[in-house]
């Protein structure tokens, strides 16, 4: 694809978004309320609760971390996409060289298509129940589930990677139009599994008891574990670590008119990391009193409490976030093979995305993959951070890659490595909780990169 082809398609993928393109702040309210109001946080949500998280530790520690997550938006991501107008990886390409990017895009992408994997999954699981096809977690991590429960992941890929080929603003349409609706649906789900829990007085509700006899009755099923305060604080600010400090969310506001699009996180961690994770926990508190079934289906519970609106909500749910990441997996893709086409690229992602979503056991490790996924990914939002505020302030080149036409930063290459195989091996080898690892593997890789480019970075007159 031409630099002329590529603002043609309105994407602008290797070069700033003009100023005619720009969008206002309701498109960005609107995306992020449908991303993160999604049909994950009916699998995240009853994490917690399994966990043995307690319920002051949880909803004191999700208004913490989500506090945390918007902040890093809105001052770490929104004055760099603004200023710049870049998608991540044409950044990375100018400051870490072609050749390393591409790299990075694959593992950027393959762990998207992962993520929106997961969402896919979701998703299916809620179209099953009213056929009678089971969603059921095999015991293998790469098991496959029942052949009609694969057939219809297969269907459910293909229609959100025909609307995330679109483009953005194809994307923000579609959650524009789903996010209120849906965010009603989860207040409605938790109302609902109070009442159906007795938890209808706040004598009875302070107490706790409905909450404290489902985390007993999980654990006795499965074994005793606890999810500590600070746990849930560091889970809730970096399971989007990759696009937050990470930065892969340049690639969405580049296209924001106003740097206070960048408050827009706001309604998607709020309404759906704060509220639906909540209101999730409590759907599977009300099916353990009800049924003393501790099984995490998605779409079961949904059903449960609110029938055919419950149902259709999860499937809406996991689209809308499945929309936007396959979306950022398209891109990355494509900064792969520059030449190609966006949205070819974007439905390669989506092939990939529906192969992972066939996989139930992938979707039912969200806690650890989003730790873990952040810590490989986020540390490269450093190295945009330092070469673009730290770097003349050093006396040193920014976009060194790209004034110097090298295809490899070797500083790059060891400031990401060596702290993301630190911290891998911490959380593989020592079970170090995986959202632990990304704060520390970021200030690493920053540390580094600057450290490096001091001693490698040449004179560039000299070379030209």
């Amino acid at each position: 694809m031409t630099e002329k082809q590529a603002s043609s398609s309105g994407e602008f993928e290797r070069e700033p978004v003009p100023q005619n393109a720009l969008l206002g702040q309701g498109k960005f309210w609107g995306m992020y309320a449908g991303e993160h109001a999604a049909g994950t946080e009916f699998m995240i949500g009853p994490l917690f609760l399994a966990a043995g998280a307690s319920l002051q530790d949880l909803i004191l520690g999700l208004l913490l971390g989500n506090i945390l997550a918007v902040l890093t938006w809105r001052f770490l991501v929104t004055p760099i996409a603004i200023a710049k107008r870049m998608t991540l990886y044409y950044q990375l390409e100018r400051i870490a060289g072609g050749s390393l990017v591409k790299f990075y895009n694959f593992i950027n992408g393959i762990l998207f298509c992962f993520l929106a994997g997961a969402m896919i999954t979701v998703s299916a699981s809620a179209v099953g129940i009213p056929f009678g096809i089971n969603y059921a977690v095999p015991e293998s991590l790469f098991g496959l589930g029942a052949p009609s429960f694969t057939g219809l992941v297969v269907v459910v890929g293909i229609v959100i990677a025909i609307i995330a080929s679109a483009g953005y603003s194809t994307v923000a349409r579609f959650a524009n139009i789903a996010a209120p609706w849906m965010i009603g649906i989860f207040a409605a789900c938790g109302i609902i599994s109070m009442t159906l829990m007795g938890a209808t007085d706040w004598s009875t509700i302070s107490e706790g008891k409905w909450w404290s006899d489902a985390i007993d009755f999980v654990q006795s099923k499965e074994g005793e574990q606890k999810f500590g305060f600070w746990q849930i604080v560091v889970f809730a600010w970096l399971c989007n670590g990759a696009m937050h400090v990470g930065m892969a969310d340049l690639s969405i506001f580049r296209f924001a008119r106003s740097p206070n699009a960048g408050w827009a996180p706001a309604i998607g961690m709020f309404l759906g990391h704060y509220m639906a994770w909540i209101a999730a926990a409590l759907l599977l508190a009300a099916q353990i009193k009800l049924s003393q079934d501790h099984t995490a289906n998605p779409g079961a519970l949904a059903w449960g409490a609110l029938g055919w609106t419950g149902i259709l909500c999860v499937v809406i749910a996991g689209w809308t976030t499945a929309n936007p990441t396959i979306y950022r997996a398209g891109l990355a893709f494509q900064g792969i093979i520059p030449k190609s086409s966006r949205t070819v690229m974007t439905l390669v992602a989506g092939v990939i995305a529906t192969i992972a979503g066939a996989f139930p056991n992938l979707s039912a490790q969200l806690l650890g993959f989003v730790g873990t996924y952040g810590t490989v990914l986020g540390p490269m939002g450093a190295v945009i951070f330092v070469d673009f505020w730290l770097m003349k302030k050093f006396g040193l080149e920014d976009e060194y890659a790209h004034k110097s036409q090298q295809t490899i930063s070797i500083a790059v290459l060891v400031a990401w490595l060596l702290p993301v195989s630190v911290g891998l091996y911490l959380i593989f080898v020592h079970g170090l909780f995986a959202a632990y690892a990304v704060i520390p593997c970021w200030i690493a890789c920053g540390v580094i990169y600057l450290a490096l480019s001091k001693v490698t970075q040449g004179n560039l007159e000299a070379k030209g």
